[in-house]
This record gives structure tokens, C-alpha cells and sequence, in this order.
């Protein structure tokens, strides 16, 4: 990812006048790339800043939201799998509503294109489903793209700060594991004759 990361920003900062199309057209082939919003979303307030980086996102993210839509009319068999894998994840007779699906959206590691589901499934067409997409859009690309933009500003000296400060929470919050001997946990007695 660090690499896609580096690509990526060297592509859309030497694009000049066509930067923000290229940045849009990542949001569009992010998916075959295995690559979260959320990386998208911070690459954009780095490069092009807070406005309009979210500006560039929620349009990205929208037109995303409308591939998916197509895909799914499209691909009727696989979005009856989709919904099924939903139904065993989130539940059969769960219906989100678009200010749930928006907060949902803010969290990095629920997948995108699943909570666009929920969504198709509560729309009852196109229109319901854009206008309700665009408005869950909307908290995921402010939120991530200002912080996109709040790390770009960041100076070398306080980054590194910021790294060392980790470091100690990331110790804490380790996996802690206690590995015992199979004598030990059983206290065989030695029976000397």
C-alpha cells in the first residue's frame, strides 16, 4: 500500500489541470486495487487540501456509489450473494437508514460497497438511492480528507514526535499472551524409587 500510496500521489501531483480528474478516477478503479475510501480520502486532503479535496471525494465516492448500482443491475447472481453474505453479517431484517449508513462509513474497516447495499435495499429507486448515497458520502469525505490535510502539515520534527508517542500505545495495547510448559500446568510430581 505504501507503494500505491507513493504511485499515486506522483501521478495526480504531476497531473496538472487534470489532477482532480485523476484523483476522481482513483475513487472509480479503487476497488480493483483492494484500496480502502478512507486511503483515498486522506491522499486527497494531502494533496489538494481540506475543500477542495473533500470536494473531489464526495464527487469520487458518489460516482462510485453509482457503479455500484449499475453493477448490481447488471450482475443479478452476484448481488443475491452480496445480499445474502449481508444477511449473515448484519441480519435479515436489519434496515439501516441512510444517517446510520453515514455514521457506519466513518468506521475504516466496514466495507464500503456493503453498507451501499443497505442502502439500495431501504431506496426504492435510483433517485432515493443517489440522494441517499451522496448525503452518507458526505461525513466520510470531511472527516477524512481534513485529517488528510491536518498530517500534511505536520512538520518532520512532529511527525516524529507523534510516531514516538505511539509507540508506548501500541506496547500497551499489544496481544498479551502467557506461554506455559504442559509440566507446569499439570505439576507432575517426579516419583523417585
Amino acid at each position: 500500500m505504501e507503494y500505491m500510496s507513493t504511485y499515486m500521489m506522483a501521478i495526480i501531483e504531476t497531473g496538472g489541470l487534470f489532477a482532480p480528474l485523476l484523483f476522481i478516477g482513483m475513487h472509480l478503479v479503487r476497488p480493483l486495487f483492494f484500496l480502502p475510501v478512507v486511503f483515498i480520502c486522506i491522499t486527497g486532503g494531502a494533496i489538494f487540501g481540506a475543500v477542495a479535496g473533500t470536494l473531489y471525494s464526495v464527487i469520487g465516492i458518489t460516482l462510485s456509489s453509482f457503479l455500484f448500482f449499475r453493477m448490481t443491475k447488471w450482475m443479478p447472481k452476484t448481488t443475491e450473494k452480496l445480499v445474502k453474505m449481508k444477511h449473515k453479517l448484519i441480519g435479515k431484517n436489519a434496515e439501516l437508514t441512510t444517517s446510520q449508513v453515514a455514521l457506519l462509513r466513518l468506521v475504516p474497516f466496514i466495507h464500503f460497497h456493503l453498507l451501499s447495499l443497505c442502502l439500495l435495499e431501504v431506496s426504492a429507486d435510483f433517485k432515493t438511492y443517489m440522494r441517499s448515497s451522496f448525503l452518507a458520502n458526505i461525513p466520510l469525505a470531511v472527516v477524512y480528507t481534513t485529517i488528510g490535510n491536518w498530517i500534511s502539515s505536520f512538520s518532520p520534527v512532529v511527525a516524529g514526535v507523534l510516531l514516538l508517542a505511539l509507540l508506548p500505545i501500541i506496547y500497551l495495547l499489544r496481544r498479551k499472551e502467557i506461554s506455559m510448559k504442559w509440566e507446569d500446568f499439570f505439576q507432575v510430581e517426579k516419583t523417585g524409587a
